[in-house]
Formats: structure tokens, sequence, C-alpha cells
């Protein structure tokens, strides 16, 4: 049960509200947590509050005291079930005004709810604000109300909510269906954290359980992190060096699974994550930070230093070890993600002007030799995430699957789909090798990232595949696609902070490709993306101040709720296909080499699978005048994407309901 206290109207008119504090202190006690006598005399006044207005309700009517949300690691105050809607009640002991943060809090509260608990998609969801000492209010909702969470949240102060509960239940339709209190109280919760969610959860919990089952499609998930752990454990029972990959479509919890390693119920001693990818530490690291020492100071310095030991920069690590051949790394497991970006041996020993190489060989052969230096065993976890190659020099798992058969030391276990890649430079091998075994189980083929619909990945290959008629029935299916074109930037940008209702973050991306979006007024690119992902409006630096763009190199491995992203003139229809370009001086260059090309493909493909809600596609209308921004190019962009099923973002959409081969999965 996740409430800590749960008791039907008849029952709760029978207990005294000093029991219910009671009850409701000693199940805080038994998450060893402080109990201050201010929340002892909140709760208290909540249950006097709700007892006065639920005189005459129904018996049948149920109330959820402290109703546990994982995603957002917080709890609702109350939630009351009754036979025509669910109210999600937040209080704001002597409050005086209805503030901003409380409104999105509560409003947050009752979208988590729809989106993550089985039984409460069909049914209204009223967030309901309680600022005990406001004005009063009447009650006046703005839109007819129906299902799906209220357009807006309700305000009453503690004498009037009575009289609005009352009032927002006659505003509502007859129910097809009446609620049933006991069928929603034991139906599935399965929240879908966000990447630093998820990390930060981990970081303090140590533990994976709750998150692995985020959604009914998460055995996928499941398995993988079964899978990764048995890996584990037998090589440190038997003494051996074994490399674990781990593949896996975009958003599909490739990087759960690595924080797992290195933080949750697979952490052992001494494990470290490793990326080349800069703004995905710099953001996980501060996100950590901070959240482990809220307070700042002395405690946040100390908390940086432990997150740097546990996430690192993979080049500064193997350049490290590379000098000191002599040492034997501390870790006995790393987790090297985006492990098919690794550098080649062309580009990892090539000097560049702010930096000297150090290393003399690949960075797949040298996280081999490093490890190896642990005589009895040590074990590699890569995550390889398919079709984001985005820069040059990048190795692919050709090359990790010919330094492991050249080290008979090593052994490889990976899903099949490490022989079947449609590139040989990522294929692992060409065939069975005996240093190779295979695990279904280390696959990853459900996309996770995308709360509403599981359809937007296979959508966006379909389109950067250049296949019409396989996005079209993709869309069709999909029923409500996340994916809304405008040729408007402000109208993007309005439709971005109308869809981030409650807490959730929108930002603006682009390719770094890109480069005449600056004509658009989006040529500023974030300066710190640990700033761009972790602050919120009014804070000008935060995402969701829509000034500044992410690139893809800013947000992959990260993801925001809503995504703007501006296209470019770098990626372009050409007759049946796709032309690439770079820009050079005043012009733009075609793209003729196979792997550049590649690359600018994979860069929207990063792009468009950064959202955990709707993507708003932005297409510029271009300059006649201009001729590095040929209006009828973006015309024939704009017409192709609407051609596979992009939505019209114009008029503003409501938020869709969840497709009903989704709800059945929970």
């Amino acid at each position: 049960m996740r409430a800590w206290l749960s008791l039907s109207v008849r029952e709760f008119a029978a207990v005294p509200d000093a029991t219910i504090a009671a009850h409701l202190a000693a199940a805080q006690a038994r998450r060893h947590a402080a109990i201050e006598p201010a929340q002892m005399n909140a709760w208290e006044a909540t249950a006097a509050l709700l007892r006065r207005a639920l005189v005459g309700a129904p018996e049948a009517w149920r109330i959820l005291f402290e109703y546990d949300l994982l995603r957002l690691e917080r709890r609702i105050d109350a939630v009351l079930l009754t036979d025509r809607a669910i109210l999600v009640i937040e209080v704001k002991h002597r409050g005086t005004t209805h503030e901003a943060a409380a409104l999105a809090q509560a409003e947050d509260y009752a979208l988590d709810l729809f989106d993550f608990h089985a039984a409460s998609r069909a049914h209204p969801i009223l967030p309901v604000l309680v600022a005990t000492a406001a004005a009063p209010r009447r009650f006046e909702p703005s839109l007819p109300l129906g299902f799906g969470v209220a357009p807006t949240v309700l305000r009453c102060n503690a004498d009037d909510l009575g009289a609005m509960i009352r009032d927002a239940l006659a505003a509502l339709p007859p129910p097809t269906v009446p609620l049933d209190p006991d069928a929603w109280e034991g139906a599935a919760y399965r929240p879908v954290p966000t990447v630093l969610e998820a990390a930060t959860m981990l970081y303090r919990r140590n533990s994976v359980a709750e998150i692995a089952e985020a959604r009914a499609d998460a055995p996928n998930l499941t398995r993988t992190t079964a899978a990764i752990g048995r890996a584990i454990a037998e090589a440190r029972r038997e003494h051996r060096h074994l490399i674990v990959f781990v593949t896996g479509i975009p958003g599909a919890g490739k990087t759960l699974c690595g924080l797992n390693v290195v933080f949750g119920a697979l952490r052992q001693h001494g494990a470290a994550f490793l990326t080349g990818n800069v703004p995905l530490v710099a953001v996980l690291r501060e996100a950590l930070a901070r959240n482990a020492a809220s307070e700042g100071g002395r405690a946040l310095s100390l908390q940086r230093d432990r997150a740097r030991t546990a996430l690192q920069n993979v080049h500064r690590f193997l350049e490290h070890h590379v000098l000191r051949p002599a040492e034997i790394p501390p870790e006995r497991i790393i987790v090297f993600d985006e492990a098919q970006r690794a550098w080649d041996a062309a580009q990892a020993t090539r000097d560049t002007q702010r930096r000297v190489s150090r290393l003399t060989a690949s960075e797949p052969a040298h996280a081999l030799e490093i490890m190896g230096r642990h005589l009895d065993g040590a074990v590699i976890v890569a995550l390889i995430g398919n079709g984001q190659e985005i820069n040059t020099g990048e190795a692919g798992l050709a090359e990790w699957g010919r330094v492991v058969a050249s080290d008979t030391r090593w052994h490889a276990i990976a899903a099949p789909r490490v022989l079947t890649a449609e590139t040989p430079a990522q294929r692992l091998a060409a065939g069975p090798a005996a240093w190779l075994t295979l695990d279904p189980d280390l696959d990853l083929t459900v996309p996770m990232r995308s709360i509403r619909s599981a359809d937007g990945a296979p959508w966006v290959d379909a389109v950067l595949d250049g296949d019409r008629d396989r996005a079209v029935a993709i869309a069709r299916d999909a029923e409500a696609l996340p994916y809304l074109l405008t040729r408007d930037l402000d109208a993007a940008r309005r439709g971005l902070r109308a869809l981030a209702r409650g807490t959730r973050r929108a930002g603006l991306v682009a390719s770094a490709g890109a480069k005449r979006l600056r004509a658009e007024g989006l040529g500023v690119q974030t300066d710190n993306v640990a700033d761009w992902f972790l602050r919120r409006w009014p804070d000008v630096r935060g995402s969701d101040a829509l000034e500044t763009i992410a690139t893809e190199y800013d947000c992959q491995g990260l993801e925001l709720d809503l995504v703007g992203l501006a296209w470019g003139g770098d990626l372009l229809r050409s007759g049946p296909g796709w032309s690439m370009r770079r820009f050079s001086g005043d012009r733009w260059l075609t793209v003729q080499n196979a792997a550049e090309r590649d690359f600018i493909r994979n860069t929207y493909r990063v792009l468009l699978t950064r959202a955990r809600y709707e993507t708003i596609l932005y297409i510029p209308r271009g300059d006649a005048a201009d001729a590095t921004r040929d209006p009828a190019e973006f015309e024939a962009i704009a017409a192709f994407l609407l051609a596979c099923g992009a939505r019209p973002l114009e008029p503003m959409p409501a938020a869709p309901p969840l497709p009903a081969a989704q709800a059945a999965l929970l």
C-alpha cells in the first residue's frame, strides 16, 4: 500500500484526529525519519479540516493520507476517492495565498497519478490546493471538467473545502463506471523517473527495485538488469575478466542500467561510471551533489567530490592510468557509457591545440589493458546506443571485438544484435566466436523515455530513413503521436509553456551544425549545461526560460519533459531522401562522405528522442533574400514531416489521452 493510512469516510468518522496523527507518525518512524512537533500538528489539523469538509459525504468514499509518489520523492497530503473523481489535496497550513510553487506542486501530483497510476486514467483528477487562511473563493471551473487532470488547480481555504468538493463534483458528468476505491488502491503505480531522478534515488537509496518496475513493459529493463547482475556475479566468483555489452534503442534505459551498477542493487566496491559525454557528467555530478547536500557550503563540496569519484570522464580515466602503468585502478567494475563511441587509435592518439594525447592505442584497447591489471578478474559493462554515433573518430563495436579477440584473458557476453548490425563498424564480430557468449536479455528494445507513446522512436527511425509509408502507419496506430509542428517560433514557445504543466521542464534544442538558425534568433547555445538542466524559471539560465539552445552534444544521454526542436539547414529533403550539408564560410556544402552523413542523421535521431512527452518541431520559413535559408527547402521539410504524421501545433491541442494500447499494458 502506497498510502500511510487509508480509511473510508465511515471509518474516518470514528477515528480521532490525534489518533490519525499518531498513526502517521508511526509510519514515518518506520522509515527512520525524524518526527517534528510541527509535522504532528499539521497532520492533526489536516484531519480536522477534512472531517469538517466531509460531513454528510457518502460513507464509501475513501481518504488516503500521505500517498507516496516515488518519482517525485514526495507524498500527497491526502487523496480523496469519490464515486466521480479523484481529488489530490495539498494543504498549506496557515497559508494566506495560493502561491505559484504550491499550485505547480499540486498539479504535478495530479499529473503523476494520471501518467503512472493505472486506475487513474479513466476518471477525472482534480488537484486541490488548500491555503487554510486564504480569503474565500468561489468555485469557477475555467473549462468543463472531464477525464484527465483538470485544466486548473482548484483553490480554497479551510472553511470552503467542503463546498468546493461538492461544487466540483456536481460540475462533472455522471460517470459511466463509478470509481471503485478498493480497485483504485490495488492498481499498479509504476512511475518512470528521469535519468536525473533515477540517479538521485539510487545515489541515496542504493536500490533500483521500485524504479525497475517503472512500467508494465519494463520487464525488458528488469531482465536486462538481472542479466547484468548474473554476469557480474559469475565473473567475480570465477575471477574472470568479462565485458558485458548492453545494447538498446534510444530512451530504453541503458543509462539506468549503468547507474544501477555504480549506485544501486548491483553496486560493488569501487565501481565507476565512465563517459566521454562531458555534459552528462557535469549535470549528473551537480544533480547528485545538490540533492545530497541541499544546504550547500562544505557539505556540497564534499558531495561534489564523492560524485566526481563515481562519475568520471572516460578520456581522463584512461590517460591517468596510461601514464601510471604500474598502478592498479581502485575500480574493479567500470561502466563504459556509449561504448560504441569510444575513440579509435587515430582519434585517441591525436594531439590538438588544447590537449596532448597520452594514449598510444584505441580507447577499447586501453580499457582492457588497464582493467586487466586486476589479476583476479574485473568487469567492464559497455553501454551501446544504437544509431547514436554523432562524431568522427568513434571506433564502433568492431574495435571492441578486435581487442577482446586478441586478448585471451577476456571474454564477452552480449545480445545477438551485436552480430547483425547493418554497418560493419557496429558489429562486435562477423559471426559466432569462442570469446563471445550470447544472451538476448542484454538487449533493451522497449522505449522507456516516452511516457504516453512507445511509438516515438520507431516513428523517428522511419522518418530519418525517408520511409513515409512506414511513418504514416506508425502515426496512425499511435493514436497520439507526440510530435507537433509549427512554422512560428513564438508559437513553439507558447506551445511548450502550455504543455509544461506542473513542474515539467521544457527546452529548445538544435543541431550544432544548424548554423543559420542564428538568423531566426536561435544563435545562443547554453554555456553551462548543468545550469540549463537544473535551474528553473525565473532563473534565465534554465532550459525553461526558452532563451538558449542545447545541441546534441549537450543533451545526449539526458532528457526533458517537453522539447522544442529547431530544424536547421543541415538536414534537408532531397527527392525521396535526405540531403546532408555542412556550413562553411558563407554557404552550405553538400556532404558526400557516408560516415559524416550518418553523423548528421544520428544528430537528429538524438534530438528527436529527448522528450518524455511532446516534441514541438519548429521549421523556419526561411527568407527568399537569403541564399542560406531558401524557403522552398524548409517547405519541403515541413511537408514531409506533416505527411509522415506530425500533427500541426495550431490550434494548440489539449494534452492527449493515454492511447488504448498503452493503457492496456497497465
